[in-house]
C-alpha cells in the first residue's frame, strides 16, 4: 500500500511530467492493447460520435497504458477513446506506457474519471469508496463504516486516538485528490445511494433516470408502485410531477393505515386490563408519554 499512498499524495506533482510524456507518446498497434478489468465508469456512451470525431483528426488524447507479461498494454485511462478506436478503424494509437502495478492502474483510472464531468452522482459515489478502499486496504463496505465512523467521532468532539487521527489524514487526502467535495458532505448526501433499491441502482448506472429522480422514487416504499412509476421516469416523466406522485402516494398509504391504526388500539384495551399490576403502570407510563407526543403535534 505505501506505492499506492504515494501515488495519491503526489499526483498532482507528477502532473507537469505527466504531461510532458503526453505530449511525446509513442503509438501501439491498437491489436496489442486491452481494457483494463476495473473500469470504474459503468456507461462508455457517445462512442460513435467520437469515433467520428477520431476519424477526421485522429485521436488527439493518447491512452495511458501499462505492460502485461505476455507483451500487450492494459489500458490504464483512456477507454472510451480506445473503444472510438476500434469503431473508426484505426491500425495504431498514440500512448504513453506508465510502470505501475495493478493497483496503482486501479487507483489511476478511478482518479483520472472522477476528475470528469459526466459521472453519475451513484459512478462518483461508487468511484470514491473504491478509490478509499484501496487507499486503506479494505473493501467498499469496509470503506464506508469507516467514514461513519469518522464521522461519528468527530461529532463526539472528544479527544481522536492516534489511529483515528491517522484514517482521517488518509481520507482527507483522498478527497483532496479525487473529489468535488468535502468527505463529511459525501457521507450525509452521498452513501445513502449505497442503500437504494437494486432497480434504482440499476437506473442510476445506466444513467434512464436522474439522480433527483433516484431520491424521490426511494420514499415510495411499495415495491410495486415504486416500480411502476420508475417506468415512468425512464420514459421521461419530468421531476417536479414526479414529486407530486411521490407525495400523493404517501398520503393514500396514511389513508390506507388509520383503519388499521384504530384496530391495533382497540385489540390492546383487553390486553392492557389483563397486565399485572407492575407491567400496567409501566404501560400507562407509556401511554402517558404517547399523549404527551400527540399534545405536542397540535
Amino acid at each position: 500500500m505505501s506505492r499506492l499512498s504515494e501515488l495519491l499524495a503526489h499526483l498532482e506533482a507528477k502532473a507537469d511530467q505527466l504531461d510532458r510524456r503526453l505530449r511525446s507518446g509513442a503509438h501501439l498497434p491498437l491489436s496489442a492493447i486491452c481494457p483494463g478489468p476495473h473500469q470504474p465508469r459503468r456507461r462508455l456512451e457517445g462512442i460513435e460520435d467520437l469515433a467520428r470525431s477520431v476519424r477526421e483528426k485522429g485521436l488527439l488524447q493518447p491512452l495511458l497504458v501499462r505492460p502485461l507479461e505476455d507483451g500487450r498494454y492494459e489500458i490504464v485511462a483512456g477507454e472510451r477513446r480506445y473503444r472510438a478506436a476500434v469503431a473508426a478503424g484505426l491500425s495504431e494509437v498514440p500512448a504513453v506506457v506508465l510502470q505501475v502495478s495493478q493497483e496503482e492502474a486501479r487507483a489511476l483510472a478511478l482518479v483520472e474519471n472522477l476528475k470528469r464531468e459526466d459521472l453519475s452522482p451513484y459512478e462518483e459515489t461508487v468511484a470514491l469508496l473504491d478509490l478509499l478502499a484501496l487507499r486503506q486496504g479494505v473493501g467498499r463496505e469496509a470503506a464506508a463504516r469507516l467514514l461513519q465512523k469518522l464521522l461519528q467521532a468527530e461529532k463526539r468532539k472528544s479527544g481522536l486516538s492516534h489511529d483515528v487521527v491517522g484514517q482521517l489524514e488518509a481520507v482527507e487526502e483522498v478527497f483532496r485528490t479525487a473529489a468535488r467535495m468535502d468527505w463529511r458532505s459525501f457521507v450525509q448526501h452521498r452513501l445513502p445511494l449505497l442503500r437504494l433499491p437494486d432497480e434504482l441502482r440499476s437506473a442510476l448506472e445506466e444513467g434512464s433516470i436522474p439522480y433527483s429522480a433516484a431520491l424521490e422514487l426511494r420514499k415510495v416504499k411499495d415495491g410495486r408502485a415504486r416500480k411502476a412509476l420508475l417506468e415512468e421516469a425512464k420514459a421521461g416523466l419530468p421531476v417536479h410531477e414526479l414529486r407530486r406522485r411521490v407525495r400523493a402516494l404517501g398520503k393514500e398509504r396514511e389513508k390506507q393505515q388509520e383503519p388499521e391504526l384504530h384496530e391495533r388500539f382497540k385489540a390492546l384495551f383487553p390486553r392492557l386490563k389483563a397486565l399485572p399490576p407492575e407491567q400496567k403502570k409501566e404501560a400507562m407510563r407509556h401511554l402517558e408519554a404517547l399523549e404527551a407526543l400527540l399534545e405536542g403535534q397540535r
